[in-house]
């Protein structure tokens, strides 16, 4: 009998632009407090996390600024509004230590990727970062096209 693979889930959205303007220092995965049509329109495959940060309010984290579009097949009553705020679920232990990493001074909270886990729960990977300068980036860029050459060469080979 065939062993079956474990499904990982399902990518929603990716923040490709995170990973080149900051340092990520460390990655923490937290639950989002969604709606019923929010999850719809995510199991379509819809929203963006490009914009958006996350905030500490009180004790609370909330994820601001992510779009999540209106379900199509949902009534005007039923329906979510796309940009509002979305609290994001984290034990409390993590909670705290964010809290005191966001009070030293350049460290921000972004989204980097929304995703459904192999249960089936929408998840959010966020990342501790620290802002990159101009130099840093065109270092990057320096990097990658490196690379890309090296694999046009390899493959040559």
């Amino acid at each position: 009998m065939a062993k079956k693979k474990k499904d990982t889930g399902s990518t929603i959205a990716v923040n490709k632009k995170a990973r080149f303007d900051y340092f990520i220092e460390e990655e923490i995965e937290a639950g989002i407090v969604l709606t019923g049509t929010e999850v719809k329109s995510l199991r379509q495959g819809k929203g963006s996390i490009g914009e958006s940060y996350a905030s500490l309010e009180g004790e609370e984290l909330f994820l601001i600024n992510s779009f999540i579009p209106e379900y199509s097949h949902a009534g005007n009553h039923l329906q979510h509004e796309p940009k509002r705020h979305r609290k994001l679920l984290l034990h409390s232990k993590e909670l705290k230590k964010l809290i005191g990493l966001t009070q030293q001074k350049g460290i921000t909270i972004i989204p980097l990727k929304m995703y459904f886990n192999a249960k089936g729960i929408a998840k959010i990977l966020i990342g501790l970062a620290k802002g990159k300068k101009q130099v840093d980036k065109r270092q990057t860029i320096k990097e990658r096209d490196w690379n890309r050459q090296k694999q046009r060469l390899m493959k040559d080979i």
